[in-house]
């Protein structure tokens, strides 16, 4: 008698919804310019923007005349300015970006904003502790290092990746050596 399993596998494309999520700014570490941005810094901001039913603009290469999509949701967390947005892909400029997104061409996210409070730390560095927050681009150089994408979602609202398909590999292979 042999002992066999039946495996099927189903892979998801992408859908075409352009869905993805990133850290537009990083709190704690000073970006290219030499600028840190402290913790509470958006939180003015995103206040008058919700009481005003605005949002800021999703733009590629801080050009306001590039508007590439919208942001669904922007969230300060502990490490920074999370977000999440999705890509216009009706218009050229939302489908490019979304097409350069999804090849990994581009992955960096950078604010365009003001400063309406800041401070300097000892070695003359800027400490911004108040922002006004106009707009946030996709950028293939952002000044802050780990201001990236993170995922573009799949059709059932998870990350595609292809490191989620390695992983999920690895699990099932796990799964069929512990059955033997």
């Amino acid at each position: 008698m042999t002992d066999h399993i039946d495996l099927s596998f189903r892979f998801a494309a992408p859908d075409e919804s352009g869905i993805f999520t990133g850290l537009a700014a990083v709190h704690t570490e000073p970006n290219s310019h030499g600028e840190t941005i402290r913790f509470g810094a958006f939180k003015r901001t995103l206040a008058e923007h919700k009481r005003a039913g605005t949002r800021p603009l999703m733009l590629r290469d801080h050009d306001p005349r590039a508007i590439v999509g919208v942001w669904e949701t922007i969230v300060e967390t502990d490490k920074g300015l999370a977000v999440t947005g999705r890509f216009i892909r009706e218009t050229a400029g939302g489908a490019e970006a979304y097409a350069l997104v999804k090849a990994g061409a581009v992955n960096g996210l950078s604010i365009g904003f003001r400063a309406r409070a800041d401070t300097r730390g000892p070695n003359g560095s800027r400490i911004i502790t108040d922002i006004d927050l106009v707009e946030i681009s996709l950028v293939g150089l952002p000044s802050a290092a780990r201001a990236r994408i993170k995922t573009i979602h799949s059709q059932h609202g998870r990350p595609s990746s292809a490191a989620a398909f390695i992983e999920a590999c690895r699990k099932a292979a796990r799964s069929l050596e512990t059955r033997s």
